[in-house]
C-alpha cells in the first residue's frame, strides 16, 4: 500500500541510520586497535604514542567514508522506502545488512593479519591472482601456517557478538521530534535538520573535512613514518577499494604494439654505434669522455611541482611570479635549456622518467612486479651510488601515493623521506608546504659525505591552500599584468600565487644550501606543465614545456649548449656527464645535454630547439623567432620516438634479452 510516511515516522527511521553509521564506524575503529594491538611486533622502535595517535585520527577520518558507504543502501530501501511505504517491517533490513556488515568485517579482519605478514599490506593487487596462482598450495598453506579453522571460528564468534550487540543497538530508544504550536516554527526547524544532514553528508564523504582540500584517501593517507601503523589507518573497506585501483591500473598497464623483431634497429640507432648483444643494456650503455676528477660534494635533484617553463619567458616577465628561479639562471654558475619537455601528463608519470631514465610506454611501472626486482641499469640512484654518493628521496606528501616510497627504494635509494618523516603544519591533501621540506632536507644532510638528493615538491597544486598573504604575495602586481578581461579572475591569481610561492621556495632553499654547502650542485626540472596558463589556448610550447636548469659547481653558460633539446630521460646521462670522472661507465635510454643533444621526446610530443610538434601527427609549431631553425623532417621524428618507446616498453616488460 502506498503512502506517505509522517515526519515522526522518517525522523525515527533517520535514527536508525544514524545509530548504524555509529555502530560500523565504532566496528572499524575497534577492529583497527586490534589489528595495531595484534600486530605491535611490526612496529618500529621510533613509534611514539603520538603516532599511533595520529594514526588512530586519520583511520577515524577515512573510515568515516567506509561507514558512510556501507550505510547508503540501508538508507535507501529503509528510510527511503518508508517515505512511500507504510511497511514498518521495512527496518527489519536495516539490522540484517548491518549483521552481514559486520560478518564480512569481522571475516574481513581476520584475513587482513596473515596477509600483512606476508606482503606488509592490508590487501593489495595480489588478491586477484589467487585465481591464477596454485589454489591447492595456497589454501594449504594458510590452513597450516596461518591457523585457518581458528581463525573462521573467531570470525564467526565475532559476527555472532556484533550482530547480537547491533541488534540490541537498534533496538533502543529513538526520539521524538518536537512539534511546535506554530506550523512556521515546525517548517523552520525541520528545514534546519535537513540541512544539518546535508552537511553532515558532506563532512562525512570528506573523511571529516567540509573541502576536498583536506580531504583523506587510500593514496594520501600514510601519514606516519611506520609502515605498520599506514596499513592501519586503511580500514578493510578502504585496504579493498586500493586493491582493486591497482589490480585496474596494472591490467591496463599493457604497453605499446611494437615489433620485437625491429627492437636490434632501435637499439642500435639509439645506441649510435655497433652492437652485437642479445642483452638490451649494451645498447644504452655509454661512457663519459670529458668528465670532471673534481666532483661536487653535494647533489640535490629538485623536481617542482607543475612548474612550467611559460612564466620564464619574456612575454610573462611582468607577472613577477618566476623571479627566483630567473635569479638562478642569471648566475654565472647556472645553464639553462629553454628546450625541454616532461616525460608524461603527471607527477608519477615525470617522477617515474628522472628515477628510471626510461620513456613513458604506457606501463604503469610503480605497480609493475619487475620494477621491484632490481634496479634498471638506466637507474639514476645506483649510478649516482657508484660514483660514491648515497642516494636519498625526499617528497612533501605521504609515502602511500603511487607506492613512491616503496618504488624509489626498489630503483635503488638508499632512503626515503615523506611528510610523515619530519614536522610540518601547513598543507593539504597532497602534502605539506614546501617550506617545510626544504627545511627538512636543509637539516638532514651532512657534509662529511658525498650526498644525492632528490627533493619533489607538492605546494604548486590544487587545491591551493598556501596562506599567500602571510608570505608575502602581492596579487595587485599579478593581476595589473593579466590582460583586461582576467585581472578580476581570483582563482587564476590564486593559482599563480601559488606558482610564485612554490618558485620563492626554491630559490631560498638554493641560497640557503649553496651557503650551507659550498661544494655543491644543482638540477632543476618542472614535473609537468599542462595545468595553468594565461592564455586560453596556448601554443604547444607555452603549454607543455618545463624547464631544466644546472647550477653551481663547475657549471658555466656554456656547460648546456644554446640549441639543446630534451625530456626527462636526458636527466641521468646529462648529471652523470657532469659530475662522473673521464671513462665512467653508465646506462641511459637519453643522451647527455652536455653533448648538445637536440630532440626531446615524451607521451604525446617531441620539440627541437625553434620547433615542437605532437607525436602522432605531422602537426607542427614555431617556438622561436630564431632564423635558420628547420624541424627535424618526419621520419627521423618516428625514429626517435618509436626507438626511445620500444627499448623503454621491452625492458619494462620483458626484461634485457632481445629474444623472449
Amino acid at each position: 500500500m502506498i503512502k506517505l510516511v509522517s515526519w515522526e515516522d522518517f525522523c525515527a527511521e533517520l535514527q536508525q541510520d544514524f545509530k548504524l553509521f555509529i555502530f560500523i564506524l565504532g566496528v572499524f575503529c575497534l577492529f583497527r586497535v586490534g589489528f595495531i594491538a595484534v600486530m605491535h611486533s611490526f612496529l618500529s622502535e621510533a613509534v611514539t604514542l603520538s603516532d599511533i595517535a595520529a594514526a588512530l585520527y586519520y583511520g577515524f577520518r577515512i573510515s568515516l567514508k567506509s561507514a558512510g558507504l556501507m550505510v547508503l543502501l540501508p538508507i535507501i530501501c529503509c528510510t527511503g522506502l518508508r517515505l512511500v511505504v507504510a511497511w514498518k517491517k521495512l527496518s527489519h533490513i536495516r539490522l540484517y545488512l548491518g549483521a552481514v556488515y559486520v560478518t564480512l568485517l569481522s571475516f574481513l579482519f581476520q584475513a587482513r593479519i596473515p596477509y600483512y605478514q606476508e606482503f606488509r599490506m592490508a590487501f593489495n593487487q595480489l588478491l586477484f591472482n589467487t585465481l591464477n596462482d596454485d589454489v591447492t598450495a595456497i589454501v594449504h598453506t594458510v590452513m597450516e601456517q596461518y591457523n585457518l579453522p581458528v581463525r573462521v571460528l573467531l570470525a564467526v564468534a565475532t559476527a555472532l557478538l556484533l550482530s547480537k550487540l547491533l541488534k540490541r543497538w537498534l533496538a533502543s530508544k529513538t526520539y521524538t521530534f518536537p512539534r511546535f504550536s506554530k506550523w512556521y516554527q515546525n517548517i523552520a526547524l525541520r528545514a534546519a535538520l535537513l540541512v544539518v544532514i546535508y552537511y553532515l553528508t558532506i563532512f562525512v564523504r570528506f573523511g571529516g573535512s567540509m573541502t576536498y582540500a583536506y580531504n583523506i584517501d587510500w593514496e594520501n593517507s600514510g601519514i606516519t613514518k611506520d609502515q605498520l601503523l599506514n596499513e592501519a589507518i586503511l580500514d578493510d573497506v578502504q585496504a579493498l577499494y586500493r586493491a582493486y585501483v591497482l589490480h585496474e591500473r596494472v591490467s591496463s598497464s599493457t604497453g605499446l604494439d611494437m615489433d620485437p623483431g625491429r627492437l636490434a634497429d632501435y637499439g642500435g640507432y639509439l645506441a649510435e654505434r655497433p652492437v652485437h648483444s642479445a642483452n638490451l643494456d649494451e645498447f644504452l650503455r655509454k661512457r663519459v669522455v670529458a668528465g670532471t676528477n673534481t666532483p661536487p660534494k653535494q647533489v640535490f635533484l629538485i623536481i617542482g611541482e607543475s612548474y612550467a617553463n611559460w612564466p620564464l619567458l619574456p612575454q610573462y616577465s611582468n607577472l613577477n611570479i618566476a623571479n627566483g628561479l630567473k635569479n638562478i639562471i642569471a648566475q654565472d654558475e647556472a645553464s639553462y635549456v629553454y628546450n625541454f619537455l616532461p616525460n608524461g601528463m603527471s607527477t608519477i608519470s615525470g617522477v617515474m622518467g628522472v628515477v628510471t631514465g626510461l620513456a613513458e610506454a604506457n606501463l604503469y611501472l610503480n605497480y609493475l612486479p619487475e620494477s621491484y626486482q632490481e634496479p634498471y641499469a638506466t637507474s639514476l640512484a645506483p649510478q649516482m651510488k657508484r660514483l660514491g654518493y648515497t642516494a636519498d628521496f625526499w617528497y612533501a606528501g605521504p609515502t602511500s601515493w603511487e607506492k613512491v616510497k616503496d618504488f624509489t627504494l626498489a630503483q635503488g635509494f638508499d632512503s626515503f623521506y615523506g611528510m610523515g618523516d619530519f614536522e610540518s603544519s601547513g598543507g593539504n591533501v597532497w602534502g605539506c608546504d614546501d617550506y617545510y621540506l626544504y627545511k627538512a632536507v636543509l637539516g638532514h644532510v651532512r657534509n662529511d659525505k658525498p650526498g644525492f638528493h632528490v627533493i619533489l615538491t607538492v605546494s604548486n597544486h590544487s587545491p591551493y591552500t598556501v596562506d599567500l598573504a602571510r608570505e608575502g604575495f602581492d596579487p595587485s602586481i599579478v593581476a595589473a599584468a593579466l590582460p583586461e578581461n582576467l585581472k578580476n579572475d581570483q582563482e587564476l591569481i590564486k593559482k599563480l600565487g601559488h606558482f610564485w610561492y612554490a618558485d620563492k621556495m626554491l630559490a631560498q632553499f638554493v641560497k640557503e644550501a649553496r651557503e650551507q654547502y659550498p661544494d655543491s650542485l644543482f638540477v632543476i626540472v618542472g614535473d609537468h606543465a599542462d595545468r595553468v596558463n594565461i592564455e586560453t589556448n596556448p601554443p604547444l610550447f607555452e603549454r607543455y614545456a618545463i624547464p631544466f636548469v644546472v647550477y653551481g659547481k663547475g657549471i658555466t653558460k656554456e656547460s648546456l649548449a644554446e640549441q639543446t633539446a630534451g625530456s626527462h630521460i636526458n636527466v641521468t646521462p646529462t648529471l652523470l656527464e657532469l659530475v662522473a670522472p673521464d671513462g665512467f661507465e653508465y646506462y641511459s635510454l637519453g643522451h647527455s645535454l652536455t653533448k648538445g643533444n637536440q630532440f626531446g621526446m615524451n607521451y604525446g610530443f617531441w620539440i627541437t630547439p625553434g620547433h615542437m610538434g605532437k607525436a602522432d601527427s605531422d602537426y607542427t609549431e614555431t617556438h622561436l623567432s630564431k632564423s635558420g631553425l628547420v624541424p627535424p623532417d618526419q621520419d627521423t621524428i618516428r625514429r626517435e620516438i618509436d626507438s626511445a618507446r620500444a627499448i623503454s616498453w621491452w625492458r619494462i616488460k620483458y626484461g634485457k634479452q632481445l629474444k623472449l
